[in-house]
This record gives structure tokens, C-alpha cells and sequence, in this order.
């Protein structure tokens, strides 16, 4: 008798669907009496869907899980040569805050660049002794609509450093080679300043470490080679002494290392997701306790030299949100756990072709594949500010390392996190510069994504396989496809807030000249910028924000909705907030969370 009703249930759920069109954050089939994948007993996934609105498809669109619909088009996406010479290569990359000016630094070890120091800036001595003085550039600010540089002076060595954003905009960047591996440098958001370095700040020496931001704004930096250990970054001008040892790092550190650079997420419970080479942890930075360990993810190594790359996935926010918010971390790609030493023998294995998806708030997390277009081993992942996220850079033999990569992939891949498995990948237009080792990749305020960097040489070498690249490209994503150009909406900046706190509500007005604009269509996401290096993209955050209404304003729309709830969903500091239409983003404006 049960299992009849069971059965009359399910059929009738099925008719409804089918009937009404509702789609809800996440499959509904899991639901049904006697399905088990891990999802039915999580409650925050439960919470999240029953206060999903149901949304109809409208003519001219597709429908995407979460509600609304999205405009549909074919367009490849484009490449554009935005600069010839960007003075220096783009080991590391970060958009500056309100200034809108990206900050590329590379090596200091080289002594070498395409650029000089500008008259006025003292060169740097390199060795007192013998007065040898290097008088090139190894950072410039580009500004990102006119491609106007800005060299600036470095005297700590950057090589394979990390970095962040910090409340009020200045870039923190921690750790180097050498002399800069136990360095905190930091590099205001404004047209003048310069680089201020604090030589001893670190406890430990952090050569391809991780810089996470936590919920209160401050730092944690977590690994590098022969660092199996965090620390949390001190205040401007202090040294910390202080470490904890990491039993995740001294139990991942293969013969290959293969847990250098670790995928550090910010959960939405205030803990820190640490990802090294093929494990992972939920850590609290209250007790500095592992608080869950999650299942290992199969298939190869995932960090540092087997280079996948990783982004948690866009957060989901409603007017009235669940107790615990829902979050998944997407890990693509990476290499077989010996590639390092077979490259050394000219022996380049195919990286792995697979993307991974772990909810972090499930009561039983598991991994869950599907197959990528091609192998990928280095690309940089980018989310985009519709909650699509690009796949680019990077190579589909090897690993990282000088010279260890064959095989550019040249075409970016996008995934649509929100579409049915086996509808999520799709790859882009091609681009004919090969983007190696040292690459990156970072999203643009006007919805564009900046590609620069590739220098798998010692040193800036250019009659070789795969040159220094000096070049630096655009790539317009699929919704930049000028037949949609009318769907595109224009946040009025002075109607809209420059600053927010946790909770608030807020408006944010649109000009869009469409007639069917409903809080289904009409979306609101905030991006938090990332620092990208070495396939890492630290501190990039997307979130959709929930929608409480949307009325028409005097020939313009209004959108009424609500900031994120506190530093664990949304750490303060400066995010860029978009208007999206149907998947189709405004141009970003810059809005901060105090």
C-alpha cells in the first residue's frame, strides 16, 4: 500500500511539473520518496528551494534552473588584442578597486622586463657590495579602458606570491622568492600611490602559498613549499611569530608536492574549505580545529604542479534566507599524480578531462564528475557575473612548470553551473596565443574577461617554443553578443548605493528598454575581485542577491533587494554589482560593504 502511494506521488509531482513549468535551485527528482543521491537530507538545499519562486519561460529564452529564463544565443564569444606590450608578464593579476586599474607583477629575480622605471623612481640596488642596481619595472597598473601603464617599483621578490583585497581596497600581497618569502606588501587603490613592504612580516617563508579573506576582513595565508603550516597575516607594519601546523599539507605532500597553492574557500558557515592535491578539510579559523573532512577526489593530483583549478560556485541569497546557505566548490582538470617527473623526461601525459562538483553543507558530501570537452591542466576559472563560469588558459598535456606543458587550449570552455548535467559545457572562440604557464585571468567591470601572462622560461625568453607573452587579450563571453545589446541593462550610478552593510536593503535602478521585466528576469550579483595566479583564483565570490520587487521608476526600473547577511557569506570590502537581464550583465559598478 505504501509503495502505491508512493508511486501515485510521484506521477502526480511529474504531471505538475510538467504542467506548470516550475523549476526549482536543484533537480526535483531527488525528492521523490525513496530517491537517496545526499541531497534529500541536507537541509539548507531543502530550505533554498522552498523559497525559490517558481518562473515561466518567456519567447526568446532558455529556461535555467533557479527560475527566471535566459536569453539564448550562439555566439561564440570574440578576442580582441587589447595590448601589444604590458611591460611586464602577467604572472599575477587584480583589478583595483574604483580606480579601475589592474595590477600585473611578475619576478623581481629576472632583473628584467619590458618596461623601465619611470624618471624620479630610484632604481633598485640589488647588491650594495657591488652597486648593482636593476632599473626595470616589475609592476605596472594598466588601466583597463585606455590601457594606459603605470610602472611601479618593487624591491621584494613576487615570484609565485598570493594576495588580497582589503576593506578599503588596498591590495595585500604576501610572500615571494627569497628575500620576499616572508614579506606582506601593500599597494592602495588610488592613481599615486606605491608599493609599501614589510620584509619580516610572515612567520613563515610562503613560495606558492594561498591568501584567503575571512569573514571579518583580515587574512589567512596557508602553505607553500616547504611551509606545511598557516598563519594569519598582522596588521600593517607588525611581524607575526605565531603558526599552526596543517596535518591536510604534511599528509598531502607527494613525492611530486601536488599541494602547493591550495584551493582555499570561505564557506558560508564562517569555516574555510582547504583543498591540497587531492583532499580536503572544512577549517575554523575561531578554533583552528578541522571541524569536517570531506571525501578524497579521485582521478589525480588537483594543486601545484598538477594545476586543475577551482571557483565555489555562485551563492545563491533570498530575502529571507535559510539558516544555513547552500555552497559548492567546482574543481576542473589537474594532472596524474606523476606528471611532474615524467615531464622532466619529456613524457607529457594527457591532464585530466574532469570537473567535480561538493556541496559543503550536505550532511553527506560526495563528489559528483562529469567530463569536460578536453583535458585541461592550468586554466584559470572565472566566474562570470551572470553565475556562468569560463574555463581558459592553460594546456591539455603536462603540468606546470618550465617548459613541462604541450598542447595549448586554445578554447575556452563555458559551464553553465545551473543547467542540467551533460547541458553544462560548451566550448568558445578559439584564441591563437598560446596561454601556458604563469597565465591569468580575471573578470572586467564591463563584462569582459582580461587574459594575459604565459612565461614558461627562466627569465623573459622569446625565440623558444612558447615565448614570454607580452600580449594581452579580451574575450567577450556569449552574452556580449551584439544581437543582445538591447537586453542589456545600465545601472544609474547615482541612484544606486556606494556603500552597504550586511542586511540591508537597498535599490538599485536599471535603465532597460524591454517590456517583460520581472523580479523573475531582472537579477542582481555582486563580484567580489579575484587574485589570480598559477590557476588560482583567490577570493573570487559571486552572489546572486535576493529579489524582493521590481516596479517601474519614471522610465527606468528599480530593483529592490537585500545586502548579504554577514562576513561569512560576504566578507567587507569593495564587490562590483551588476544588473542582470535574462543572463545578459550591466556594466559593473563598484559598491562597498562596510
Amino acid at each position: 500500500m505504501r509503495a502505491s502511494i508512493g508511486v501515485i506521488w510521484t506521477v502526480s509531482v511529474l504531471m505538475l511539473a510538467a504542467v506548470s513549468e516550475a523549476f526549482f535551485p536543484f533537480p526535483f527528482i531527488p525528492f521523490l520518496p525513496g530517491f537517496n543521491n545526499g541531497i534529500r537530507d541536507n537541509g539548507a538545499v531543502k530550505a533554498a528551494a522552498q523559497q525559490q519562486p517558481a518562473a515561466a519561460a518567456g519567447r526568446g529564452g532558455g529556461r535555467r534552473r533557479g527560475g527566471g529564463v535566459e536569453a539564448q544565443t550562439n555566439w561564440p564569444g570574440k578576442w580582441e588584442i587589447f595590448l601589444q606590450n604590458s611591460g611586464v608578464s602577467a604572472m599575477h593579476a587584480i583589478l583595483m578597486p574604483v580606480i579601475n586599474q589592474v595590477q600585473f607583477y611578475d619576478a623581481t629575480i629576472w632583473r628584467i622586463s619590458k618596461i623601465k622605471l619611470p624618471p624620479g623612481i630610484p632604481c633598485h640596488v640589488v647588491d650594495p657590495k657591488t652597486n648593482r642596481i636593476d632599473c626595470w619595472a616589475h609592476s605596472v597598473l594598466v588601466d583597463v579602458n585606455t590601457g594606459a601603464l603605470k610602472p611601479l617599483s618593487l624591491s621584494t621578490d613576487t615570484w609565485c606570491s598570493s594576495g588580497g583585497l582589503t576593506i578599503n581596497g588596498t591590495l595585500v600581497s604576501t610572500g615571494g622568492y627569497g628575500g620576499g618569502a616572508n614579506t606582506a606588501r601593500y599597494l592602495a587603490a588610488c592613481k599615486n600611490c606605491g608599493w609599501v613592504e614589510y620584509p619580516q612580516a610572515l612567520a613563515a617563508k610562503r613560495w606558492y602559498s594561498t591568501q584567503a579573506t575571512l569573514p571579518d576582513g583580515n587574512f589567512i595565508v596557508v602553505g607553500g613549499r616547504d611551509a606545511l603550516n598557516y598563519e594569519y597575516i598582522p596588521r600593517e607594519g607588525q611581524n607575526n611569530k605565531k603558526l599552526y601546523d596543517s596535518m591536510l599539507l604534511k599528509q598531502t605532500d607527494d613525492p611530486e608536492e601536488n599541494n602547493l597553492y591550495p584551493f582555499v574557500w570561505l564557506n558560508t558557515d564562517g569555516n574555510l574549505f582547504v583543498f591540497a592535491n587531492n583532499r580536503s578539510i572544512l577549517l575554523s579559523p575561531k578554533t583552528n580545529k578541522v571541524v569536517k573532512e570531506f571525501p578524497a577526489l579521485a582521478g589525480g593530483a588537483r594543486n601545484y604542479p598538477g594545476s586543475g583549478s577551482s571557483a565555489l560556485l555562485p551563492i545563491q541569497l533570498y530575502v529571507q534566507n535559510p539558516k544555513v546557505i547552500p555552497a559548492e566548490v567546482l574543481v576542473c582538470g589537474g594532472a596524474k599524480h606523476d606528471a611532474y617527473a615524467r615531464a622532466g623526461k619529456k613524457i607529457f601525459e594527457p591532464a585530466l578531462q574532469d570537473c567535480a562538483r561538493l556541496r559543503l553543507n550536505s550532511a553527506k558530501p560526495r563528489w559528483k564528475s562529469e567530463m569536460m570537452p578536453t583535458p585541461r591542466i592550468m586554466s584559470d576559472t572565472v566566474l562570470l557575473p551572470n553565475g556562468d563560469v569560463l574555463l581558459v588558459n592553460g594546456a591539455k598535456r603536462g603540468c606546470s612548470g618550465w617548459g613541462y606543458a604541450k598542447d595549448p587550449a586554445f578554447a575556452p570552455i563555458l559551464y553553465k553551473p545551473r543547467a542540467r548535467q551533460g547541458k553544462r559545457f560548451k566550448e568558445l572562440a578559439t584564441s591563437n596565443i598560446p596561454r601556458m604557464y604563469h597565465s591569468t585571468a580575471i573578470a572586467l567591470p564591463d563584462g569582459k574577461v582580461l587574459v594575459g601572462g604565459s612565461n614558461t622560461n627562466d627569465g623573459y625568453r622569446y625565440n623558444v617554443e612558447f615565448p614570454t607573452e607580452l600580449r594581452v587579450e579580451k574575450f567577450s563571453p556569449p552574452y556580449l553578443d551584439p544581437a543582445l545589446a538591447k537586453m542589456r541593462p545600465k545601472i544609474i550610478n547615482t541612484a544606486t548605493p556606494k556603500q552597504i552593510r550586511f542586511g540591508q536593503k537597498f535599490n538599485v535602478r536599471v535603465d532597460l528598454q524591454q517590456k517583460d521585466v520581472t523580479k523573475e528576469n531582472l537579477k542582481v550579483t555582486m563580484l567580489a575581485p579575484a587574485f589570480t595566479t598559477h590557476s588560482i583564483s583567490m577570493n573570487m565570490r559571486l552572489l546572486m542577491l535576493g529579489v524582493a520587487d521590481v516596479k517601474p521608476a519614471g522610465g527606468s526600473f528599480e530593483i529592490q533587494t537585500v545586502a548579504p547577511p554577514n562576513g561569512n557569506i560576504a566578507p567587507p570590502g569593495y564587490y562590483l554589482i551588476f544588473a542582470v537581464y535574462k543572463g545578459v550583465p550591466s556594466n559593473g559598478e563598484w559598491i562597498q560593504i562596510v
